[in-house]
C-alpha cells in the first residue's frame, strides 16, 4: 500500500482555507472545475466553513488526506476534535489581517498536541499585503503560545489561493500549487504503517445518513479494519459492547468510495454503529485498552425552542409539532456534538449551543426543512463550584478606523470588557478585551452601526471565570402592535420618527407583534394599520409625499441579538418575526403585576 500523509487546514473565518482546499483538488485531478469543500447551502452562501469535512487527493504516488476545519470561533469544537486525528497542519494566514482569535485558538490546540506546522501566507496579492510583518507576527504567536524549538523553525509557503499558486520564496515563479504539495511530502510525517498489529481505531467526527443511520469517520492508528468485521466498541472509561462493521468508505476527492478493507493510517468512514460517540475506541480484542478520550468544549449559551403558537402559526410550516421539533433535535444529536438538549419539559426543550451563531445555523437548517417553531432569548450558562458563581469569558478582537474607536472602547468598558492590548497600524486600531460573554451578547449589531460598517469583530471562548455582576446595555423599547391587519405606509410615516422599524408597507401584523424599537427605552403600543382620514372636501397642496427609512429586517441571528426576555422569536420557512410572549396588552400588564 502506497504512503499516507494526514493533515488538516486550519485558519481564521476568511482567510482562504477552502479555497485553498478547492484549487488543491482541481489541480491533482480529483474533482471538476467549480466543485467545492462547501457543498451545503449556508455554507456557500455566507462563505464560511461550519462542518469539518474529508477529502484526500493523490500526489506522486502518496494519499494525503486532508480535513477543511471551520474557522468560526462557535465551531471550535470540531477543530478540536479533528487536530487529534491527524499527523500535521497547514496554518492559513492573511497576509494583510495577520494572525486573528480563531487563528491563536486552532494553533495553540495544535502545538500543545506536538504538532509541527507548516505557515501558509495567503493572499500575497492583496494591495495591502504585507508578508513580512505577517510572517513576524505569526513567529511571536508560536512563542506566545510556548511553540518548542522544532516548532518555531517552521516552513513559511507564500500562496495566492484564489488563483491556484504557492511559492517557497516571495520572489519565485509558480503558476500552481505544486511547490506546498512537494512540501507536505517532505515535512508532513508519513502515518505509521502498523498494519500487523491489534485494530485501534477512534472516531472524530460524526455523520449521518438516512438508509446507513449513524456514520463515524474514524482514524485508524493500527490493524487493518474491515467490511462485515465485528468489533468492541470501548468508552474511555473502559464500558466495552461489541458491534459489527455494516459498511466501510475511504475518501476519494469528496466522494465516498465504498471499500472491503482499510488500514493503519488511513482515515475512514464506519457504518453499523448506532450508538457510536467522539473519543470512543473501535478494536477488535476486548481487553485492549482504549485510547485516550477527545475532550469536547461544553456549551456557553442556552435558550428554549417552543412550539409556534402565534396568531400566524401553520401558515408556512410543513413541521409545527412539539414532536416532530422534537425528533429534529434527536436527529441534530446525532452529528452536532457541540449541542445538548434537555427533553424534560413537555412545553418548552432547553437547547445548549457553543455561540449564538451556531444555534442560528440551526434554526437556519430547519427552516429551510419546513420547520416552524419559537424560541426564547438566549441566555449566558452561569455554573457554580465551590459555592462561587462562574461565567463564560471570551477574548475580542476588534479593528476598526480611529475615529470610531472611542466610544467602542467604551462601549465595551460598560460591558465589563478589560482592554488586555492597543496597537494602531494608520487609521486602524486593533484592540483586544477580555469580556464576559453576557457582554457580547447583543453587542454585534450596535457594533455594526457605531462603525458604520467598517469594523472586523471576532471573538473565541477562554474559560468560565467568576461572575462579574450587573451589565448596563443601551436598552431600547419595543414598538408593539396593538392591531391586526396589513400595515400601512401613512402610520409608519409618523411611526418612524420615534425610532427604528422592522416592518415596511403591506406586510401583515398581529395584535402583540414587535413592529420596531423605540429610542427611549419603554415599550410603546401603536396602530400601524391606521389609514389618512378622508373627508369629501378637496384638498389644495396638503397631501404631503411620505418618504419611508426601509426597515431594518429580522433575520435569525439580528433575531437573536435585539429580542428582549419577554419575547419570542417566531421562525417559519417564510418569515423571521419578534412577538411579545403575552400579545394584549391587558395580558403582559396583568403578568408584570406578578
Amino acid at each position: 500500500m502506497k504512503e499516507i500523509r494526514n493533515i488538516a487546514i486550519i485558519a481564521h473565518v476568511d482567510h482562504g482555507k477552502t479555497t485553498l482546499t478547492d484549487a488543491l483538488m482541481r489541480q491533482t485531478g480529483m474533482v471538476a472545475e467549480g466543485v467545492s469543500m462547501d457543498s451545503n447551502a449556508l455554507e456557500l452562501e455566507r462563505g464560511i466553513t461550519i462542518y469539518a469535512k474529508n477529502t484526500s487527493v493523490k500526489y506522486k504516488g502518496t494519499k494525503i488526506n486532508i480535513v477543511d476545519t471551520p474557522g468560526h470561533a462557535d465551531f471550535g469544537s470540531e477543530v478540536e476534535r479533528v487536530l487529534r486525528s491527524i499527523d500535521s497542519v497547514l496554518l492559513v494566514v492573511d497576509a494583510q489581517e495577520g494572525p486573528m482569535p480563531q487563528t491563536r485558538f486552532v494553533l495553540k490546540k495544535s502545538l500543545e498536541l506536538g504538532l509541527k506546522p507548516i505557515v501558509i501566507l495567503n493572499k500575497i496579492d492583496k494591495p495591502a499585503a504585507n508578508p513580512a510583518r505577517a510572517h513576524d507576527e505569526v513567529l511571536e504567536l508560536f512563542m506566545d503560545l510556548g511553540a518548542n524549538d522544532e516548532q518555531l523553525n517552521f516552513t513559511t509557503v507564500y500562496a495566492i489561493g484564489r488563483d491556484g499558486i504557492a511559492k517557497r520564496n516571495l520572489d519565485d515563479e509558480s503558476s500552481d500549487l505544486t511547490p506546498l504539495l512537494d512540501i507536505i511530502l517532505e515535512k508532513v510525517p508519513a502515518a505509521p504503517r502498523k498494519v500487523d498489529e491489534t485494530l485501534k481505531a477512534q472516531p472524530f467526527n460524526l455523520g449521518y445518513d438516512n438508509f446507513l443511520g449513524r456514520l463515524a469517520i474514524v482514524r485508524i492508528y493500527s490493524g487493518q479494519i474491515k467490511n462485515g468485521q465485528s468489533v468492541f466498541v470501548k468508552k474511555p472509561t473502559g464500558e466495552t459492547r461489541s458491534g459489527k462493521i455494516t459498511k466501510l468508505f475511504t475518501f476519494l476527492g469528496i466522494e465516498r468510495k465504498e471499500v472491503e478493507t482499510a488500514e493503519a493510517g488511513d482515515i475512514v468512514m464506519v457504518a453499523g454503529l448506532s450508538d457510536i460517540f467522539i473519543g470512543e475506541t473501535i478494536t477488535d480484542k476486548e481487553d485492549e485498552a482504549p485510547l485516550p478520550s477527545i475532550k469536547i468544549d461544553e456549551p456557553t449559551i442556552s435558550l428554549n425552542f417552543l412550539v409556534n403558537d402565534s396568531p400566524f402559526a401553520g401558515r408556512d410550516g410543513k413541521f409545527v409539532t412539539g414532536r416532530q421539533i422534537r425528533e429534529r433535535l434527536e436527529k441534530e444529536l446525532e452529528i452536532n456534538v457541540g449541542l445538548r438538549v434537555d427533553f424534560d419539559n413537555a412545553d418548552a426543550y432547553k437547547v445548549y449551543g457553543r455561540g449564538e451563531l451556531h444555534i442560528a445555523i440551526l434554526l437556519e437548517n430547519m427552516r429551510r426543512e419546513g420547520y416552524e417553531l419559537q424560541v426564547s432569548q438566549p441566555h449566558v450558562i452561569i455554573k457554580e463550584e465551590n459555592g462561587e458563581r462562574l461565567e463564560p469569558f471570551e477574548e475580542a478582537v476588534i479593528e476598526v478606523p480611529e475615529v470610531t474607536s472611542g466610544s467602542v472602547i467604551e462601549k465595551m468598558g460598560k460591558r465589563k470588557g478589560i482592554m488586555t492590548s492597543l496597537k494602531q497600524d494608520g487609521n486602524v486600531v486593533r484592540v483586544i478585551f477580555e469580556i464576559p460573554t453576557r457582554g457580547l451578547l447583543g453587542f454585534r449589531n450596535q457594533f455594526v452601526i457605531d462603525t458604520k460598517g467598517e469594523g472586523l469583530l471576532s471573538s473565541r471562548f477562554l474559560e468560565f471565570r467568576s461572575y462579574v455582576g450587573n451589565i448596563e446595555k443601551r436598552e431600547v423599547g419595543s414598538m408593539v402592535s396593538m392591531e391586526n391587519g396589513k400595515v400601512l405606509g401613512f402610520a409608519l410615516g409618523n411611526l418612524q420618527d420615534r425610532g427604528v422599524l422592522y416592518v415596511g408597507p403591506g406586510t401583515e401584523v398581529y395584535e402583540g407583534m414587535v413592529i420596531g424599537n423605540v429610542a427611549k427605552g419603554d415599550d410603546l403600543d401603536v396602530n400601524p394599520t391606521k389609514g389618512k382620514q378622508l373627508t369629501n372636501m378637496r384638498a389644495s397642496g396638503t397631501d404631503e409625499t411620505i418618504y419611508l427609512v426601509p426597515a431594518l429586517l429580522i433575520t435569525i441571528e439580528r433575531g437573536l441579538e435585539i429580542m428582549s426576555d419577554d419575547e419570542y422569536l417566531e421562525i417559519t420557512p417564510k418569515s423571521t418575526r419578534i412577538r411579545k410572549k403575552f400579545l394584549s396588552k391587558n395580558d403582559r400588564a396583568r403578568a408584570g403585576r406578578k
